[in-house]
């Protein structure tokens, strides 16, 4: 999922400023419209959530450590961030947060399964 998070705030890059702008480093470019500004921003939280949770998964895997809490956990992750991402763009502050909060508890069950 966060591997395709840019596709839809850069098509509305291009929408708004054009190809040339879009690839380019325009002096003064034009704003992205409010759900694309929101969209990215959650792209960007996603991206950094990612690297601590892979790196938990990777570390978990490794350790032959795997039940159902860490399946559990990997499954509400994903849709906690699926619900962030959404929720993020479409500005609803309490369900963004929740699910910021879900899927880093998500990450404390995965660390709590490793001690």
């Amino acid at each position: 999922m966060t591997a395709i998070l840019w596709m839809p705030y850069t098509l509305n890059m291009i929408a708004v400023r054009g190809l040339v702008d879009a690839v380019g480093y325009p002096a003064d470019p034009k704003p992205l419209a409010g759900w694309a500004q929101k969209m990215k921003a959650a792209h960007a939280n996603a991206v950094k959530n990612l690297v601590v949770f892979a790196a938990l998964v990777l570390i978990a895997n490794a350790a032959g450590v795997s039940n159902e809490t860490t399946v559990l956990a990997c499954t509400i992750y994903l849709w906690s961030r699926v619900v962030h991402l959404l929720a993020y763009t479409f500005a609803i502050p309490w369900v963004r947060t929740l699910a910021f909060v879900a899927g880093f508890a998500c990450q404390v069950a995965i660390v709590l399964q490793l001690i």
